[in-house]
């Protein structure tokens, strides 16, 4: 995941435990149940090129590719590391998917060059600066009236939500959380520049409250 060269978060938060994450939300948080909703929430169509932003080890991305295999999928993340789990992945699955290695706030594609972006788990591991740099980094690469879908912490629903939301801070760092645990992640999206911006529902996990929303590029 990403943020800023010098403090970069990883998935859960320290390198080592690269290789525990995709066992760990599958477990833990009904990885495909949620990952697929934020694929059909997508409404991507034959020919649209998307980005998985943030892919890590490219779950989200070969279940585009899987639902979708007409689309053209790329993934993107900052850790290298992780990436090579990604390719390994990818490989033994026989897909055509892209993988870059590139930070969420500087994205190396010109613009216009998505019909769809989808990020998954990993805005809360950014600042609020680095976070508003995304966005605007995500709308320049979008075509217009094209669409970003994100699946991230939100507002707990619940008091087992809020106490398990402080395990997710401990790992990932509490200021970089509190946009999401406040709401304010569709807040965010319209102060820079999308429209069509909606709350499009919550998701409970043992770890907290997934919410999904979504914003468009203009016309």
């Amino acid at each position: 995941m990403q943020t800023s060269r010098e403090t970069y978060v990883h998935a859960l938060g320290y390198h080592w435990l690269d290789r525990l994450y995709d066992p760990l939300i599958r477990v833990s948080m009904r990885e495909m149940a949620f990952k697929r909703r934020l694929v059909e929430q997508a409404g991507i169509q034959p020919g649209h090129r998307v980005l998985d932003l943030g892919c890590g080890t490219a779950t989200l991305t070969l279940l585009a590719k899987q639902m979708h295999p007409e689309a053209v999928l790329t993934g993107l993340d900052g850790d290298p590391r992780i990436l090579q789990i990604a390719a390994g992945k990818i490989s033994r699955a026989g897909l055509d998917v892209q993988l870059d290695c590139g930070m969420s706030f500087d994205l190396p594609y010109p613009d216009g060059s998505f019909d769809r972006v989808l990020t998954c788990l990993m805005l809360h591991h950014l600042t609020r600066a680095d976070k508003v740099r995304t966005l605007l980094e995500v709308l320049r690469t979008l075509q217009p009236d094209g669409e970003l879908h994100i699946a991230d912490w939100g507002k707990p629903a619940s008091r087992w939500a809020r106490v398990a939301s402080r395990l997710v801070g401990k790992l990932d760092g509490v200021e970089r959380l509190e946009d999401n645990l406040k709401g304010r992640l569709p807040i965010l999206l319209q102060e820079t520049g999308y429209v069509r911006v909606r709350q499009a529902g919550e998701f409970a996990t043992i770890l907290g409250t997934l919410s999904f929303c979504s914003g468009a590029k203009p016309q």
